[in-house]
């Protein structure tokens, strides 16, 4: 299978980095291709302009949405990683979503309403955040980030999500429980995608 990850934390020494090494060293030990488009490496422009919006119109992609599109297009499966923000994704990451998974490309509209245009994808998200797992899950915050993102991304465009994990308290557990976390990353991985 072709995994696309999708990689937003500009901090190559994080968690989130090393969460996203262990995603791709546990997928190639199993025999699939991996890309992974680092956001902040990239340098990517998240900002949707309303000329983009209008080359898009007119059949003219700009360069940089339309390699991304690309690789989405290739994809079986598309990886998000990245940190919980202000109880969403990091800005960097929802430009991306929103230039990329653009009206035409990710989704259309109908007599019937959405056309999922996606369709056929797996979609799997790694978060961290530094609040207690405990107290997202009491305040409802954990089921309000899978179904923004799980639903409202990935199902809108007819990407089926099949894990969204969470590791909460970051900043606060000893070594043993970051190891704890990246096992959990590759048990989990190993178990959908063997």
């Amino acid at each position: 299978m072709k995994h696309l990850i999708v990689y937003a934390h500009p901090n190559p020494e994080s968690l989130n980095h090393a969460i996203l090494d262990k995603t791709v060293n546990a997928l190639k030990k199993n025999g699939h291709e991996v890309v992974v488009r680092d956001l902040y490496e990239l340098d990517f422009q998240p900002v949707l302009k309303p000329e983009d919006t209008e080359a898009m119109k007119a059949g003219n992609t700009p360069n940089d949405i339309k390699t991304e599109q690309e690789f989405v297009a290739e994809a079986d499966v598309i990886i998000f990683i990245y940190p919980v923000w202000w109880t969403g994704l990091p800005a960097i990451l929802k430009g991306y979503v929103d230039r990329v998974f653009a009206f035409g490309f990710a989704y259309s509209a109908g007599a019937e309403g959405v056309i999922k245009l996606l369709e056929g994808k797996k979609g799997f998200i790694i978060n961290t955040h530094g609040t207690p797992n405990e107290v997202y899950d009491e305040m409802g915050m954990t089921a309000g980030l899978k179904v923004t993102s799980d639903i409202g991304i990935f199902d809108f465009t007819g990407i089926e999500p099949v894990e969204h994990l969470l590791f909460g308290s970051i900043g606060y557990l000893d070594d043993e429980g970051y190891k704890d976390i990246l096992m959990k990353v590759e048990d989990t991985i190993n178990s959908y995608f063997s």
